[in-house]
């Protein structure tokens, strides 16, 4: 009887080469096979963490990964130790590695993984919005109408959701969710995790989508809080008082006051009353 394999899903490093372990350079090395979303960007990686790969590296994409799944499993059968690694983050989560996984365990081959940064779990952290229950949404769909109908399936999510988001489609996506879960709902857009440029932009959908609106560039995890059952009317004193912050501030107040209606869904028209009511100019 032959002695089966062994199936390394290995996480890489989101941005900076440095977040990769010692443990991701030696399993690099002693791989029998590499499978890569992108060899070249293997290769880098593995110059830039010193590892000299010495087993045989195939390609392993979206587009080939159901025929590559059968030459893997073949030499998990023969006994070798299959390395998946894809350009960033953990195999299988929204990349490769999901069908050939899944394959090992029911031929119950071992599966291990060595774990690296996520985008999901990093942008959840720097989002500020409630972490102890979420939910990973991957892609919305491409097509309007499929987006709609899945982000409307959403709209009584409790827990926070994360989702992933080309940068040209990011505009868009953050109106449907506008559609779908209102103007104020908060949300984080992060741009570039550990990268030169990150950048986390919080606030309102609505006030998100405005600011997509210029253009994004980079990698995109979006972020969006839970739906708040009963949560009743927004406070109008509070919003009051926000818009007098901002207006301290230097924010002028008609600008404040567009603003933080975005923000909570509060009509324009009755928060300008209140301010107005409440703090005339003078």
């Amino acid at each position: 009887m032959r002695e089966q394999g062994r199936l390394v899903l290995a996480g890489a490093p989101i941005g900076q080469v440095a977040d990769a372990s010692p443990r991701l350079r030696d399993a690099l090395e002693s791989a029998d096979v590499v499978a890569a979303e992108d060899t070249r960007r293997l290769r880098r990686l593995a110059s830039d963490l010193g590892a000299e790969i010495s087993g045989r590296v195939v390609s392993y994409y979206d587009q080939n990964e159901a025929a590559r799944a059968a030459e893997l499993m073949e030499s998990l059968h023969d006994g070798r130790t299959v390395l998946v690694i894809t350009d960033a983050g953990m195999p299988g989560v929204s990349d490769p590695g999901y069908r050939l996984t899944s394959l090992a365990v029911e031929a119950g081959i071992t599966v291990t993984a060595l774990p690296g940064p996520s985008a999901v779990t990093t942008a959840l952290a720097v989002s500020g919005l409630p972490s102890d229950r979420f939910c990973f949404e991957g892609f919305p769909p491409r097509k309007p109408g499929e987006r709609a109908r899945r982000l409307a399936a959403l709209a009584g999510e409790e827990r926070t959701m994360v989702f992933f988001e080309a940068p040209h489609r990011l505009e868009v996506a953050l109106r449907a969710m506008v559609e779908a879960f209102g103007p104020g709902r908060r949300a984080a857009v992060c741009r570039e995790l550990t990268k030169t440029y990150e950048e986390v932009r919080r606030g309102g959908l609505a006030e998100l989508a405005d600011w997509a609106a210029a253009g994004v560039k980079g990698e995109i995890t979006v972020v969006v809080a839970g739906h708040v059952p009963d949560a009743g009317p927004p406070d109008l004193d509070a919003l009051v008082a926000e818009v007098d912050r901002r207006t301290a501030e230097g924010v002028q107040r008609k600008q404040a006051i567009v603003d933080v209606a975005k923000e909570s869904g509060m009509p324009r028209r009755e928060l300008y009353d209140a301010v107005h009511r409440r703090s005339p100019t003078p």
